[in-house]
């Protein structure tokens, strides 16, 4: 007797005790975490995360290690920048995320966080320095590097 599939039930039996064929990669898929992301997009991830973490961490410090920590963050996140593979709007871009809405919305957390504070001043970071400051420490370590691998 064949049902609708056309097996009868001496096949459908037998293929209770048969193993199930699997390749390694579908064994293995079960025990990934659903949302993999390759070690680059990770790491883009963590360079945008501690960016952000440093930006509002150190927005009101008063050492120096601090504020250095705070403008490195603003500056490069201020910064407009294509051409560098690890820069804001690269990251972001990569990510789904526009950087010029980010942009925005962390200069009002950074006025709201400021104000609560009343003796603080708000000061708006020229773009284009920023921009200036980042690219020459780039090259400086650009160079370093060269100079280390000769």
């Amino acid at each position: 007797m064949a049902n609708q599939n056309g097996f009868n039930v001496e096949d459908r039996v037998a293929s209770l005790f048969q193993p199930d064929t699997l390749l390694p990669e579908q064994y293995l898929e079960t025990y990934r975490r659903k949302s993999y992301m390759e070690p680059e997009t990770r790491l883009m991830l963590a360079v945008l995360e501690d960016a952000v973490a440093c930006y509002q961490k150190y927005v009101q410090a008063k050492d120096e290690r601090g504020m250095e920590l705070f403008r490195d963050a603003e500056a490069w996140m201020m910064q407009e920048d294509h051409a560098w593979l690890f820069s804001f709007d690269n990251i972001c871009e990569s990510f789904g995320i526009n950087p010029e809405y980010m942009r925005e919305g962390l200069v009002r957390w950074k006025r709201a966080a400021l104000e609560k504070d009343s003796t603080a001043k708000v000061y708006d970071i020229d773009r284009r320095k920023a921009g200036n400051e980042s690219r020459k420490r780039r090259n400086a370590e650009e160079r370093l590097l060269k100079a280390a691998a000769d």
